[in-house]
């Protein structure tokens, strides 16, 4: 990559007028003006006013759009101008893109995938989310070099999991083909979480483990009570981004865990609206800073109005889980966070799948609810920003429009106020909806212009290449997993210590279990005997040689795309626990059970007089749960949601109420709880 910097200099101009000697200096309109970095592959430069300007459209002359001098709004109005239809309705499309040797249509944590460019297309006949076929083949993930200069892509979502350098050579490979297309515009990068410790890392969820920062998942964050720790991870992680070339995030969930056996829970901030309206506000502000700008990961918070209130838990991905209910008239409460964002400055907005039930509103998806996005989100709540579609509602879940055509639920969308489409790489059929006269061009010209702006105030036109070499070393960094080392620990949740067993004195001879089941073995009962003893207890490798055992358990249901419709339980034994053997081991030995709370888990057929001492996390590390065993750390943290007492309080709760609004007796532990040594 060249870089060529120019740094300005004032010019004194001595004129003769009248015999009068005035001194005038030159270009006074760019006074404090500094030329910024520009990186550039192919394109030439163009010297003007003692400045340097990228070519982009290759005409040998600056034209407005390319001038970096000039405000966003006059930058995007010549692009505009200059942008065929064509060029527009691909602009209009996000799709998953595949990085060099990935598959299965760039989803999962595919660690051998390479820097070069996948040429492949990705045709579906099937819905990959519901198994059903779709209405015609769609083409899901286009090949690079095609995707970007035949079909005028330039939003991409990035899916592989994969080291930082070569993440980072690869972004800088598709930017160089976006800057040799015939108006230079580069491409927008955008990623699902990097950065968290998770149990479901599903498509458009999370990538799980990565070479980022490790901190806790969503729920511990919360659990943390911390905004200012909160907010240093926002940044931290902005960091990381774009030392690689990310420069957009699809997160974070605004949606409330009022529904426990909702499969998403796990990626939401809890119940409470304020807390996770405090937390919304800070990371917005910390990956994006207080306005958009070169350092900025532009986010697009999700899923509006909200999609914790769904019916018996099950999810808008699905046919069969497509009704949002709001039995307790909380409507209001659930845009609490999403108002958070707002007033932060959240780029853009996700609405989801889900039908609203019994409200106001139209019954059709959020996609196509002029009355959820125009009326509500952008004229109650003010809202300026790109609206982006979740993946997949014109050809996959077109939930409540069903009938329509493919062209006409384009323009039923487009008319509830729809920018960016998710999941689809062929731009065919939007450009029939426009050229078919179902929308017009000032409509599709006032999504561009939401979508130019974007790019413009990220700086990605100026300079959307990143240093390889430095990478591997900035991503991940000591320093950075040092603070993120901290909010793990922060993250657990003391909930019971009536025994006393904790902290574990000096000498203790522990046996640590983490329960759990996993892909790949047959055996969920995996003894952590750590390499190194930073603690003062001794670690054995069988419960019977304890004097203190420790059960770390994982439920986990399969995942939120292993759902087949039938009825959700939270119960532990439903999710992959074997509560006799916990059972057994709490009645012959002093227990500590550590409980992973991804969902709010039914924890009765454990809770029968043995369970003294429990620990809640959300996901964090083996030697974060020791530290707090052994008291080299007090916790601290406080539960995100409540955890309901029974079977019964979870098929009897309200969808949309938190549980500190359900009725007397719903929860064993409560929101707000817990304790210190």
């Amino acid at each position: 990559m060249k870089t060529k910097p120019v740094f300005f200099k004032h010019l004194k101009r001595y004129l003769f007028f009248s015999g009068s000697l005035f001194l005038l200096f030159s270009c006074n309109k760019n006074a404090g003006i500094s030329q910024p970095e520009l990186g550039v592959k192919s394109v030439e430069l163009i010297n003007a006013d003692g400045f340097q300007f990228k070519d982009l459209n290759k005409n040998g002359k600056l034209d407005n759009y390319e001038d970096w001098r000039l405000t966003t709004d006059e930058r995007v109005a010549d692009l505009l101008e200059q942008m065929t239809l064509e060029e527009k309705a691909g602009f209009m499309l996000i799709s998953t893109i595949n990085m060099g040797g990935a598959s299965g249509g760039g989803f999962g944590g595919n660690r051998n995938v390479t820097s070069d460019l996948s040429e492949e297309d990705n045709i579906n006949e099937t819905n990959f989310f519901t198994r059903q076929p779709l209405p015609v083949p769609t083409l899901s993930v286009s090949g690079t070099t095609k995707g970007i200069l035949d079909r005028n892509l330039r939003h991409f979502i990035l899916r592989a999991n994969t080291k930082a350098s070569t993440i980072a050579q690869w972004a800088n490979n598709v930017q160089e083909v976006a800057e040799s297309s015939r108006l230079g515009i580069p491409v927008l990068i955008t990623s699902n979480p990097r950065n968290h410790i998770t149990i479901d890392n599903s498509p458009g969820l999370s990538l799980g483990e990565t070479g980022f920062s490790k901190w806790p998942g969503e729920l511990g964050l919360a659990a943390m009570r911390d905004f200012e720790l909160t907010r240093e991870f926002a940044e931290t992680a902005a960091k990381e981004w774009c030392a690689v070339g990310i420069r957009k995030g699809y997160m974070y969930m605004a949606d409330l865990a009022t529904e426990p056996r909702w499969g998403r829970t796990e990626g939401t901030f809890g119940e409470d609206a304020d807390l996770a309206a405090n937390m919304i506000r800070e990371v917005v502000l910390g990956f994006q800073g207080d306005e958009l700008g070169p350092h900025s990961v532009a986010l697009t918070t999700k899923h509006f109005p909200g999609g914790g209130p769904q019916k018996d838990g099950q999810d808008a991905h699905f046919d069969w889980g497509k009704g949002q209910e709001y039995p307790g008239k909380m409507l209001d409460y659930h845009l609490k966070p999403f108002k958070a964002a707002i007033d932060a400055g959240t780029s853009a907005i996700m609405p989801y799948y889900a039908v609203p039930m019994g409200t106001e509103y139209d019954e059709v998806g959020f996609a196509f609810n002029k009355g959820v996005i125009t009326d509500l989100l952008r004229g109650e709540l003010g809202f300026q920003g790109i609206i982006n579609s979740d993946t997949g509602p014109i050809f996959m879940m077109p939930w409540g429009v069903e009938s329509l055509s493919v062209s006409e639920r384009y323009q039923k969308a487009l008319e509830a106020g729809v920018d960016l489409f998710s999941g689809v790489a062929d731009p065919t059929f939007l450009l029939e909806t426009i050229k078919g006269g179902l929308v017009s061009e000032d409509r599709i010209d006032e999504s561009i212009t939401r979508l130019l702006k974007e790019k413009f105030e990220l700086g990605i036109f100026e300079n959307p290449y990143v240093d390889v070499e430095a990478a591997d070393a900035f991503v991940g960094n000591a320093q950075f997993q040092e603070k993120a080392n901290l909010a793990l620990r922060k993250s657990i949740v003391l909930l019971r210590n009536e025994a006393d067993l904790l902290p574990a004195k000096a000498k203790t001879k522990v046996y640590f279990e983490k329960y759990v089941v996993s892909r790949g073995s047959d055996d969920p009962h995996v003894v952590i005997l750590p390499e190194e003893n930073n603690w003062e207890v001794e670690f054995v490798d069988a419960p019977e040689k304890a004097d203190l055992v420790v059960l770390w358990l994982i439920p986990g249901s399969g995942g939120l795309f292993g759902s087949g419709g039938g009825e959700i339980h939270n119960e532990l034994s439903k999710n992959n626990i074997d509560v006799n053997y916990v059972n057994h081991t709490q009645a012959q030995k002093p227990t500590v059970v550590a409980i992973n709370f991804s969902n709010p888990w039914v924890i009765s057929e454990i809770d029968n007089g043995n369970l003294n001492t429990v620990l809640a996390t959300f996901g964090t590390t083996t030697d974060a749960v020791l530290d707090v065993i052994s008291g080299q750390f007090n916790p601290t943290g406080k539960m995100p949601f409540s955890i309901p007492a029974s079977t019964e309080a979870v098929l009897n709760n309200l969808p949309d109420v938190p549980g500190t609004q359900e009725s007397e007796g719903y929860a064993v532990f409560n929101f707000n709880d817990g304790i210190t040594y």
